[in-house]
């Protein structure tokens, strides 16, 4: 190949490569971005961001906590669902947890870190998704005036799971010689006693769980219990979504937690009740999906209609 011929073929490249590069990556953003500033678009395209008193307070496609500095939920809000992602609505951690339906088993702290001041989490505690839910139901069912309690759960808010240990049979049936409560540590120094959610099974006593052992062996059986088959708290207030950043909560949600934010801001509970309505969405195109309520933009709207005194509002 001669010099010009290599020269003109360089040459034809380059004049692709800078057309390309002004089509791709120039002009077809451009275009883009051109559109997204339509009326209609715009909003949307720019993150629909909630922008208060010219300060920016979030986006109505990215939920948030409604705590003090504490972590404790503020009285006169809606609470959103919990969150994995993260601390909590951590758009750079989006996602769900690693726990599933079979997660029902809690790691249990050592006592003795216990015993010297160390927080549950320190001391090794890690709860299972079903001790996350229960104690997650109990909390609030406490907070919003409901019973808080759900099946599988035990009165003190873990998850009601025997471990049954005994002898086999072929056909998958097993005689128990020992049943214990894997979710219930027997108090310190007090090995084998202690209270459990339930006295006995299969006519054995159930015992509370001894730090150190392995039930691993024995049959594990989650008990449902006499709590209500549909629980009064609902689904997407004690388990997050698959991203992490859900920013809605159900109507269900929204009901149990009317009572509260009416006392805190000293209102009408049908004041409230009506701006829960007026912030909630129905199914898209009249069947997908269900019917939700935005909490940032409820408790924007909130702080507007009845601000509370003494407070900058400011969700």
């Amino acid at each position: 190949m001669s010099l010009s011929d290599l020269i003109r073929q360089h040459l034809a490249a380059l004049r692709a490569l800078l057309v390309l590069t002004l089509v791709t990556g120039l002009l077809y953003p451009a275009g883009v971005w051109a559109v997204g500033q339509l009326p209609g678009l715009r909003d949307k395209a720019n993150g629909s961001i909630i922008e208060t008193d010219g300060r920016i307070t979030g986006s109505s496609l990215i939920g948030q906590s409604f705590t003090d500095a504490d972590g404790k939920p503020i009285t006169w809000y809606f609470q959103s669902r919990p969150s994995a992602a993260g601390d909590g609505y951590d758009g750079l951690a989006s996602g769900p947890g690693n726990l599933g339906p079979e997660d029902v088993v809690d790691t249990p702290a050592d006592p003795a870190l216990l015993a010297s001041g160390a927080d549950p989490e320190a001391a090794g505690f890690e709860p299972g998704l079903l001790t996350q839910v229960c104690t997650r139901s109990r909390e609030i069912g406490e907070r919003e005036g409901v019973d808080g309690a759900r099946p599988f759960c035990t009165p003190g808010g873990v998850g009601a799971v025997l471990a049954v240990l005994g002898t086999f049979a072929h056909d998958g049936t097993v005689t128990p010689t020992r049943v214990v409560s894997v979710n219930e540590p027997c108090p310190a120094g007090r090995a084998g006693s202690g209270p459990v959610f339930l006295a006995e099974y299969q006519g054995v006593r159930v015992e509370c769980a001894r730090y150190g052992e392995d039930y691993s062996t024995g049959r594990i059986v989650p008990v449902a219990g006499p709590a209500p088959a549909d629980p009064a708290v609902p689904a997407d207030a004690v388990t997050g979504s698959g991203s992490g950043l859900d920013p809605h909560i159900s109507p269900a949600y929204a009901e149990i937690q009317v009572n509260r934010v009416a006392a805190a801001r000293g209102v009408d509970p049908a004041a409230v009740r009506d701006t829960v309505a007026a912030h909630t969405a129905g199914r898209e195109l009249g069947f997908l999906g269900e019917p939700r309520v935005n909490v940032l933009e409820l408790n924007l709207d909130l702080d507007r209609r009845y601000p509370v005194s003494g407070t900058s509002g400011g969700a």
